[in-house]
């Protein structure tokens, strides 16, 4: 009779199914702390008291005292059946950790390249170095526009079929809204950085607010720096918008006065802005931008027949309803800032920007107002309109 020791004793080997032992040192390295005591299954092979290091075939964890599995350093551990153990919470936590530093650096590297790049900061309109920064390249521009548009309009007009197209129009869509969310994002983060840079001026131009220097620029202010340059890339994109109206009179063979009018005008404002440093400038780009953005994905959406596609045949002309409202009030928050400070930067390109968004506004008014109040009205003529605003 061989002799193990309590709660062995008195028990023979053979006797005895299966036969346990206690613990030697080699073991007792798997464990986390003293009291993880791991049941063992042997084999039904004989092993002496003298014996201390049981080979490694015959060993199998199953479980600890507590009953659950037992631990490892590794992060996920392969177990019986195929199961794998939870990560620990400190394994938790750094994956956690690791996250938000990857955010992070990800944050700093758009903020640099947004805000803070060198060309950004240093940004200033001259006629000398800015593309289309001359009175001649904008009247030159806008002439060849309405030109072009009217030619393509008239050659095309006794054509039976339209020009196909493809999915082109859908994707120069994908390429505006692209265009205009990064603009929106370097636009909203600038201001951020300037207010940050320049607030300790604004004692003398009686600036108390942000909300007053996006509404008012001091008296003084030059096109330079990093909203001057985002508010240039916007300038830029206006020549893009013009293609639409190319899409358009190839694709449907109709071209609108109020078309022509509205790109014409607002490439027109968008020059003004840079040149004499227009107050209101910041916000008006910033409400374009997005709803830009969210009409142009909206037109890409439909136009490869995504799922959900067509679900608001009024998106567009309601997008259009909320950015001419925000126009309105800012004009409104501007002339009110003027009076009471003593004084706008621009004020006087700001009075003609405010006639041609009056025009604008006048005529998006007649066109919702017939919409909505007149249910009966003629079908193609309501759908004509539709198309109008839809591809402006």
């Amino acid at each position: 009779m061989i002799n193990f020791g309590w709660p062995f004793k008195h028990h023979q080997c053979n006797s005895f199914p299966p036969l346990f032992e206690w613990l030697n040192s080699d073991v007792r390295r798997h464990l986390h702390h003293p009291y993880d005591i791991p049941s063992i299954r042997v084999t039904n092979d004989v092993t002496p008291r003298s014996s201390l290091s049981w080979p490694t075939s015959s060993v199998h964890f199953v479980t600890n005292y507590y009953g659950s599995k037992p631990k490892n350093n590794s992060n996920r551990t392969q177990h019986k059946k195929g199961t794998l153990e939870k990560p620990s919470r400190a394994t938790h936590h750094r994956r956690i950790n690791i996250h938000r530093s990857t955010m992070s650096t990800a944050l700093s590297a758009l903020t640099y390249y947004l805000s803070e790049h060198p060309y950004i900061v240093g940004f200033r309109w001259s006629h000398a170095q800015s593309f289309g920064a001359t009175w001649s390249f904008l009247f030159s521009s806008i002439s060849v526009y309405v030109a072009l548009s009217s030619t393509l309009h008239l050659l095309l007009r006794f054509r039976r079929r339209h020009v196909p197209l493809g999915h082109i129009p859908d994707l120069h869509s994908l390429l505006m809204s692209l265009i205009s969310a990064a603009i929106f994002a370097g636009t909203l983060i600038s201001s951020a950085a300037e207010i940050r840079d320049t607030r300790w001026l604004w004692r003398r131009s009686k600036t108390s607010t942000p909300l007053q220097w996006l509404l008012c620029f001091p008296l003084g202010t030059r096109p330079s720096g990093r909203v001057f340059f985002w508010s240039y890339a916007f300038y830029l994109t206006r020549f893009l918008h013009m293609l639409r109206t190319i899409f358009t009179v190839l694709r449907r063979r109709k071209l609108g006065f109020f078309r022509l009018f509205c790109n014409s005008a607002a490439t027109f404002m968008a020059f003004l802005w840079l040149e004499f440093s227009q107050s209101y400038q910041i916000l008006a780009i910033l409400s374009a931008t997005l709803v830009y953005a969210v009409v142009y994905g909206y037109r890409f959406w439909n136009g490869f027949g995504l799922p959900g596609s067509g679900f608001l045949p009024t998106f567009v002309v309601n997008c259009q309803m909320v950015l001419v409202s925000c126009n309105l009030v800012s004009h409104a928050g501007v002339l009110t800032v003027h009076l009471l400070k003593g004084g706008c930067n621009g004020i006087g390109a700001w009075v003609l920007n405010s006639v041609l968004n009056g025009a604008i506004l006048f005529l998006f008014l007649n066109f919702y107002v017939k919409m909505h109040s007149q249910p009966q009205r003629n079908v193609e003529t309501c759908e004509r309109e539709k198309h109008v605003w839809r591809d402006n």
